[in-house]
C-alpha cells in the first residue's frame, strides 16, 4: 500500500521507517526542512534503537521518502497523522495547534476513499471535531493509537501488543454498500494480524481514551510506589522489598513498582495533566481528580533525591564536586524533556555544587538545554575526583556494568545516591560506599 505519515519527529519517523520495513511504500511528510533532509539520507536525527538501521534500509530500497511538500501525499490511501500535541503554555491541556495544522495541509490532497489515520495523542472528542472537514473530502477518519515505549518503539510498531482502531459512524458507499474503513488498517498492519495480535475495534472516544488511560494508569502505579516509598523513608521499611513482595500478587504485579525519581519523558507527564484538563472540561473533574496527585508525587521525588544529596553532606552540596550518571529520562533514549534526572542536576547545580553529567546518548541534547552543566561523554572520566555520585538514568553501563571499586579508585568521596534503586546496595557499601536510596534504609 501507499501510505503517508504527516509528522515525522519521534512518533513518525519510527511509523514511516517501520511501515516500509514490513513492505508498504511510504513518505514521510515534515515541516522542518533540516529533519527532512537528515531523513532523506537515512539518518536518525535522535536516538532509538534500531531505527537507523531501517532508515537506511527503507531510503535504499525506494519504499520509503521524505519532503516538506504534503502534496505529495496525493495518491497514498492512509494517511497517518502523527504529530506532537504538546502541554500549553499557559495551562495543563493539550494543545491541538499542530493537529489542526496537519489536517488543514492535508485536506487539499484528500481523495474519495481515503483513509486518516490519527496516530497523536489527543483528548477524547478531537477526532468528532476533525471529522466533518476530514468526511467532506470523501474520506474517512478513524484514530489508531499509539503505544510506543522509548527504546522500543521499532518494536512495538512492527510486532505491537495489541492494535486499536475508533472508528466513526458506519457510512454507505456510493453504491449502497456499508464500508468498514478499519479492514483498511487491517491490511496495512497485516504482518502484525498475521501473528495474532489483538485488532480491537472501537468508536473513536474509546480509542482516544484508550491511550490516556494507559498513561494515567502507568503513571498512578508508578507514583504509587513513590508514595510508599515516602512511608518507607520516615518508618524505616524498604521499598524494594515491600513492591517484590505485593508485586507476586497476580491482580497487582511488580512491572512499573520501581521506586526512585520519577517518569518524566514527553508522555506521561504532559498526557495525564491533559486527561485532567479535559476531565475538567467535561465537567467530570473529580473522576481523575487523582492525577493531579500522582503528578505531585512525581515531582516530590526529585526534592527527595536533591535532598538526599545534601543529607550526605550534613546539609550543604555548596562547592561539592558531584557527577551525574544519566541525562536521558530513561536508557536506550536521548530524549530529555521533563528528565527527572537532568532536573535533579539543574537544582544541585543551583545549590552551588560543581555538576559533571555523563549520559551514553543524551549529551547533546542535555548540553543545548542546559548548558551550565559540564558534561563528560566517558563515564570513568566523569568519576574521576567526585565526591559524591548519583545514578539518575538506569543504563546498564551503570547499574550493570560499573563495580564499586571501580568507581571507587576513580572517585574522591565514596557516597552513591542510587536516583532509580538499580544497584546492589550491599555490594556498594561492601566496598566502602555511603549508600542512599530511595524509601530505602
Amino acid at each position: 500500500m501507499r501510505l503517508s505519515v504527516i509528522g515525522c519527529g519521534y512518533l513518525g519517523a519510527v511509523h514511516a521507517a517501520a511501515m516500509a520495513s514490513i513492505g508498504h511504500e511510504v513518505i514521510g511528510i515534515d515541516v522542518d526542512s533540516r529533519k527532512v533532509e537528515s531523513l532523506s539520507r537515512g539518518e536518525a536525527p535522535f536516538y532509538e534503537p534500531h531505527l537507523q538501521e531501517l532508515l537506511t534500509a527503507g531510503v535504499a530500497s525506494g519504499r520509503l521518502r521524505f519532503t516538506t511538500d504534503v502534496s505529495e501525499a496525493s495518491g497514498a490511501s492512509v494517511h497517518f497523522i502523527g504529530v506532537g500535541t504538546p502541554q500549553q503554555k499557559d495551562g495543563s491541556a493539550a494543545d491541538l495547534t499542530y493537529v489542526n495544522a496537519a489536517v488543514d495541509a492535508l485536506l487539499p490532497h484528500l481523495s474519495a476513499g481515503d483513509v486518516v489515520a490519527g496516530k497523536s495523542t489527543v483528548p477524547v472528542g478531537t477526532a468528532a471535531e476533525l471529522a466533518p472537514r476530514i468526511e467532506a473530502t470523501g474520506a474517512t477518519l478513524v484514530w489508531n493509537p499509539e503505544f510506543l515505549r522509548e527504546g522500543w518503539a521499532v518494536k512495538d510498531t512492527i510486532e505491537p501488543d495489541r492494535l486499536v482502531v475508533g472508528v466513526g459512524p458506519s457510512k454507505s458507499s456510493a453504491t449502497g454498500e456499508k464500508t468498514d474503513p478499519a479492514d483498511v488498517l487491517r491490511e496495512v498492519y497485516h504482518p502484525a494480524i498475521a501473528k495474532n495480535t489483538p485488532f480491537i475495534v472501537t468508536d473513536w472516544a474509546t480509542a482516544e481514551l484508550v491511550k490516556v488511560a494507559a498513561n494515567a494508569f502507568l503513571a498512578t502505579k508508578i507514583s504509587f510506589i513513590n508514595a510508599m516509598a515516602e512511608i518507607a523513608e520516615v518508618t524505616g521499611a524498604d521499598v524494594t522489598q515491600l513492591a517484590d513482595a505485593i508485586g507476586h500478587d497476580v491482580r497487582i504485579g511488580r512491572r512499573f513498582l520501581g521506586a526512585g525519581i520519577g517518569f518524566g519523558g514527553g508522555c506521561l507527564p504532559k498526557d495525564i495533566r491533559a486527561f485532567a484538563a479535559r476531565a475538567e472540561e467535561l465537567g467530570r473533574g473529580e473522576s481523575v481528580a487523582f492525577l493531579r496527585e500522582v503528578d505531585a508525587i512525581n515531582l516530590r521525588r526529585r526534592d527527595r533525591a536533591v535532598d538526599l544529596v545534601a543529607e550526605a553532606f550534613d546539609g550543604s552540596v555548596f562547592k561539592k564536586k558531584i557527577t551525574v550518571l544519566g541525562a536521558a529520562f530513561k536508557p536506550h533514549s536521548d530524549d530529555i524533556r521533563d528528565s527527572p534526572g537532568l532536573d535533579v542536576a539543574v537544582r544541585l547545580h543551583g545549590l552551588g555544587a560543581s555538576v559533571t553529567v555523563t549520559d551514553p546518548a543524551a549529551i547533546r541534547n542535555a548540553r543545548r538545554l542546559h548548558p551550565q552543566l559540564t558534561y563528560v561523554e566517558d563515564r570513568d572520566e566523569a568519576l574521576r575526583g567526585a565526591d559524591a555520585v548519583i545514578v539518575v538514568t538506569e543504563w546498564d553501563e551503570y547499574r550493570r556494568q560499573l563495580a564499586p571499586e571501580h568507581a571507587g579508585n576513580l572517585a574522591t568521596g565514596r557516597i552513591i545516591v542510587d536516583g532509580r534503586n538499580c544497584l546492589d546496595a550491599g555490594a556498594w557499601r561492601a566496598a566502602g560506599w555511603a549508600y542512599f536510596g530511595m524509601g530505602r534504609p
